[in-house]
């Protein structure tokens, strides 16, 4: 079953736990079965390579693996406040922060 995440693709995050902690990135791709995410420039990994047209050189490249969502954290405004959802008017769902009530896009 797929759960209600509380970030989004697109979404600015900050590492709060794990060997990446404090990085900064966005969030390029969600799976929501294994409840992971890969984040720009976060958690990379060597990757090797064999030669083939597309790479003649072949080697070793970096690449970012995925992260758990529990260890992110929602970027708003430079902090990492904690983030709710609610129904307004016309019935849409929409995040907010809950400290300060802002509506999230």
């Amino acid at each position: 079953m797929q759960t209600k995440l509380h970030i989004k693709k697109g979404d600015t995050v900050k590492v709060i736990a794990g060997d990446s902690r404090g990085q900064e990135g966005k969030v390029l791709e969600i799976d929501r079965i294994k409840l992971r995410a890969i984040v720009e420039g976060v958690n990379l990994v060597s990757k090797h390579a064999k030669p083939n047209s597309a790479n003649p050189q072949g080697g070793i490249t970096k690449q970012e693996a995925s992260i758990h969502i529990s260890n992110l954290a929602m970027l708003v405004g430079g902090k990492t406040p904690k983030i709710g959802r609610k129904r307004i008017e016309d019935g849409k769902i929409v995040r907010y922060v809950k400290k300060t009530g802002e509506v999230i896009k």
